[in-house]
């Protein structure tokens, strides 16, 4: 073979090597463009931090006792146990505006469906100077679940206040003892007002209520007269204030409530 076909056949091999290499370049550009392109994963929800406390609408007992051990949180299906405060609560130290925190959490869900609060045996009511055990068997069995709906959106905090009902709380059975049939508010504190008041007499035993659309919340007056209902949706209310003989029934219409704030009603006359 001469010099000259052996020149043409090398410059041929050359440009078809080149044609190969431009090739796969290109192919690796429109790769690398793909790469880059495609939409990258989700990164998972940040935990949202989670606070529950707890407050009493105080009934006519010197002192309720709960035996508080743990606190559960349900939602998307699944469950987180929070770290509880386990204790003895005295439900009546937590009145009038008062509350404690009993459980805090990290939950990474964006919907909380139940509250769960799982008692121990230690749980009493005193009345009249006498203390008498509190039976709570379905919260030492299955714990107290308080069914919510509320969304929650990653990062941001919430707090929830269980606003725990000692006047309709505890029954008094025929055979003289005390039983738990709880009744619980929870109550989101950043979507709720409140209503506080004091009234012209200390020292008297008195139920104050306040009804807006046929749905009543309710407490006492400390020894000082004072009181304050917490948790309240934004509305107008009727408040009522029901003393102990001889004192008389007294009523304010037209009370207004709104989120994030308390209505003050100043001294109310019985």
């Amino acid at each position: 073979m001469s010099a000259n076909n052996n020149y043409k056949l090398n410059k041929q091999n050359i440009m078809k090597t080149r044609g190969i290499i431009l090739c796969c370049l290109a192919l690796g550009a429109i790769f690398s463009s793909c790469k880059k392109d495609k939409t990258p994963e989700p990164d998972p929800a940040k935990p949202t931090p989670y606070y529950i406390n707890m407050t009493d609408a105080p009934g006519p007992y010197t002192a309720v006792y709960i035996d508080l051990q743990a606190v559960e949180i349900t939602g998307n299906g699944n469950s987180t146990m929070l770290n509880a405060n386990a204790g003895v609560y005295n439900l009546l130290d937590l009145a009038n505006g008062i509350d404690t925190l009993i459980a805090t959490g990290s939950l990474t869900v964006d919907k909380v469906q139940q509250i769960r609060l799982i008692l121990g045996t230690n749980n009493s009511v005193v009345k009249g100077g006498v203390t008498y055990s509190l039976s709570t068997p379905s919260a030492q069995q299955s714990g107290l679940k308080l069914q919510v709906h509320q969304e929650l959106q990653a990062g941001i905090a919430y707090y929830v206040l269980l606003d725990f009902d000692a006047s309709q709380s505890i029954v008094e059975e025929g055979n003289g003892s005390y039983s738990l049939k709880p009744v619980i508010r929870t109550i989101e504190t950043a979507l709720s007002g409140s209503i506080k008041g004091k009234l012209s007499q200390a020292g008297v035993l008195a139920t104050i209520t306040a009804n807006s659309g046929g749905t009543s919340y309710s407490t006492v007056a400390n020894s000082n007269g004072e009181f304050i209902i917490t948790g309240l949706p934004a509305g107008m209310y009727t408040v009522t204030v029901y003393p102990s003989s001889p004192f008389l029934v007294s009523t304010l219409t037209n009370i207004n409530v709104t989120v994030g704030n308390t209505t003050l009603l100043g001294t109310i006359i019985i």
